[in-house]
């Protein structure tokens, strides 16, 4: 049989068959023996320890015993079944309990044999029992690879295990795999690299991270795999970035011209901030490069994206060109049109509305205008996306909360001019710097880090359920100055019947200490109407009402200047990206504003930590850092989906300082020697030759 190698398919590694490879791959995604070799342990354990039953405690994580199956019963109806086995040593005997794969577990189970058992220790009815244990026949001269104090363990699933694939049965393939192909692992990273960052080398970091032979090989192993993943990750990124300035070219922006300068001296209600300057420099730079523009403007909620999105689209038509701007909503386009138009005035440009209620008749004039060329502006939804939708000469697009938007949505607005059009995506949700580097690493980065002149910043304060008066008295006080306020509630999917529970349980209570005829109030919730929903909005945005009761998240955006107080009901269940976001909705006016986190009085040690970050400050970007620690980069601005990501090991919270060394070192090589051609660079240009499916901006979701 021919030499195997990294891509053979798994079916052909001895001791799998075509049986165990559609189960692999089902359960795994594992392919190819490489993928088999990047399937790596979640822990290592000690199997040289050995426990007696009698020393077995719930607070243990694991415990490894020796000992004899004296029985093996089913018991219990349909879904109730379980498999219960009695094992014992010379100190006592316990229970071990199995919930599935129960038939494969009678074959394969042997009463009065000897076992090394393995599991975590549980209290049941009183009793030490173990679920779901390892069980592995014992055998005196067992021959152990590596270190046994550095067992691997691999996450297996039940359809695996009846194919003898539990974590045991992986390791075994995965020692198969290493003798097959050791002397075929390649060595992808430039020896430079290596000596520069003091890194070991692939085929070692391989073994050793499946059987490392001491605690110190396996911290070099982890590393060399961590900087590799976050490495080309890198590469893939800014060789993209380098490829779309050479192969796209940009419409040059090249005057300042009337209507930017009749705008920026006459119209804009404020003075800019030095950040909101700064930007508007950055993308003015930009466009007149001859290069297509991808930039990310990041700014907290109410640091003035929308008026740096406006100048940049007035610039755009100063030059003889169309602009247009997506929302993800239609709430929030319609807001975004009001606002623009109230900062424009009647004279300056022609802007339009186009959403999913627009009429046949407004919708005729609107492509009619946007094809002779006479609409400036156009403010809409993903009804822009359609193919009906034709500009004369679309030259700028600014996107808003981006991470709501697809791959197709935003390449359709790309392929809407013959010379793609400048690209500004705004997001309110502040990313950590590392997830930014690593998701937007192609984008050039703007951050708007200062508040308006005239915003004071937002009080938090975290009450118990126990001062539940004070939050009353705090409302009321609001109220009585002509504020108004909204009360939200948790609303978690698995249990809406409960949220809706607690929302009229809550309400009640509000009304009972709000009551009509002085007070009003106006309720949102998910199960509602769309038509009922805009209503309610209505009716708070016209200060018809005084308190805004909801149970989903308010619309990200809507503004109401006049709302000054934020109560967040149960602020324990919500992430603080999404406590942030709501704490963002009050604040927008020039009056103090409040946001009051309720909690029950226990609380967990993160829910604590998370609470009290809040309250300490209102730094959006020192939020999301925390935020990516708390819940990993998966969660953050919905990556999971994104195939950027492919770090299995490498982690965006802790490994910021590799991270920064990778890039750092791919900045270096691009610098240095732009196309790759220097022979020390040949293994990289070989990488980025067989993944030209790379990332480019518009597939990041």
């Amino acid at each position: 049989m021919a030499d195997l190698s990294l891509i053979t398919p798994i079916e052909y590694l001895k001791g799998v068959g075509p049986q165990k490879a559609d189960v692999i791959k089902k359960e795994l995604q594992i392919f190819t023996i490489g993928d088999l070799l990047s399937y790596y342990p979640f822990r290592y354990i000690d199997r040289t320890v050995f426990h007696k039953i009698r020393q077995l405690d719930a607070d243990m994580y694991s415990a490894q015993v020796l000992g004899r199956l004296i029985g093996l019963k089913e018991i219990g109806e349909k879904k109730a079944k379980r498999l219960v086995g009695q094992f014992k040593d010379e100190t006592g005997s316990i229970e071990l309990v199995w919930f599935q794969s129960i038939t494969w577990l009678q074959k394969s189970l042997k009463v009065g044999a000897v076992y090394v058992m393995y599991g975590k220790p549980s209290v049941f009815n009183g009793q030490i029992s173990i679920t779901h244990p390892e069980m592995e026949p014992y055998q005196a001269q067992a021959k152990n690879l590596g270190n046994m104090t550095l067992q691997p363990v691999y996450s297996s699933t039940e359809k695996l295990k009846k194919f003898n694939l539990d974590s045991k049965g992986i390791q075994k393939l995965q020692q198969t795999a290493l003798e097959t192909v050791f002397r075929q692992l390649p060595e992808q990273m430039p020896a430079y690299l290596l000596e520069k960052h003091q890194l070991m080398d692939q085929a070692r970091a391989t073994v050793a991270i499946h059987f490392p032979q001491s605690q110190e090989e396996l911290t070099q192993a982890i590393k060399r795999i961590k900087f590799d993943e976050l490495f080309y990750i890198q590469l893939k990124l800014l060789k993209n970035k380098q490829l779309n300035t050479k192969k796209f070219r940009g419409q040059i922006f090249s005057k300042v011209g009337d209507k930017f300068n009749t705008f920026f001296k006459e119209r804009i209600p404020f003075p800019l901030t030095n950040a909101q300057k700064r930007v508007v420099k950055e993308i003015r730079q930009d466009t007149v490069t001859g290069a297509q523009m991808n930039r990310l403007v990041q700014g907290d909620v109410g640091s003035g994206k929308t008026v740096v999105a406006l100048l940049t689209m007035l610039l755009a038509i100063d030059n003889g060109f169309q602009a247009c701007m997506m929302a993800p909503t239609e709430i929030l386009a319609t807001q975004h049109f009001t606002g623009l138009k109230e900062l424009l005035g009647e004279d300056i440009c022609n802007i339009k509305l186009l959403t999913g209620s627009t009429t046949t008749k407004q919708r005729r004039v609107i492509h009619e205008e946007l094809e002779n060329g006479t609409l400036d502006i156009l403010i809409g939804t993903h009804a822009l996306i359609e193919d009906k939708v034709q500009f004369k000469n679309l030259g700028f697009v600014v996107i808003d909360e981006q991470h709501r938007f697809g791959v197709e949505q935003r390449a359709k607005l790309w392929r809407k001019n013959s010379i793609p059009p400048h690209m500004l995506v705004m997001t309110a949700t502040p990313i950590p710097r590392t997830l930014a580097m690593t998701m937007y690493g192609d984008l050039d980065i703007s951050v708007i880090d200062e508040l308006p002149a005239g915003r004071k910043p937002i009080k938090t304060v975290h009450f118990f359920e126990s001062s539940r008066l004070r939050m009353f008295g705090l409302m009321r006080e609001e109220i009585a100055k002509g504020r108004q306020v909204y009360v939200v509630f948790p609303l978690i999917k698995e249990s809406e019947k409960l949220d809706l529970l607690y929302l009229e349980a809550g309400l009640e209570n509000i009304q009972r200490e709000f009551p009509l005829p002085d007070y009003k109030i106006s309720i949102v919730h998910g199960k509602m109407p769309v038509k009922d929903k805009d209503f309610e909005m209505q009716r708070f945005v016209k200060h018809e009402t005084q308190i805004m009761v909801a149970t989903t998240v308010i619309e990200v955006g809507v503004n109401v200047p006049n709302a000054s107080v934020m109560v967040i009901e149960n602020s324990e269940r919500f992430g603080l990206s999404q406590l942030h976001q709501l704490r963002g909705r009050v604040g927008r006016g020039a009056e103090q504003s409040f946001c009051i986190l309720m909690s029950g009085n226990k609380l967990s040690k993160e829910g604590r930590l998370r609470l009290n970050t809040m309250v300490r400050t209102n730094d959006g970007f020192e939020i999301a850092e925390v935020d990516l620690e708390l819940r990993g980069p998966g969660d953050i601005s919905g990556t999971q989906q994104s195939g950027v990501l492919e770090l299995k090991l490498a982690n965006l919270a802790t490994d910021q300082q590799l991270l920064s060394e990778a890039r750092n070192s791919v900045i270096d090589i691009f610098k240095e020697d732009p196309e790759m051609i220097e022979e020390r660079h040949t293994l990289l240009r070989q990488y980025l030759a067989r993944k030209t499916d790379g990332i480019t901006w518009d597939k990041i979701s």
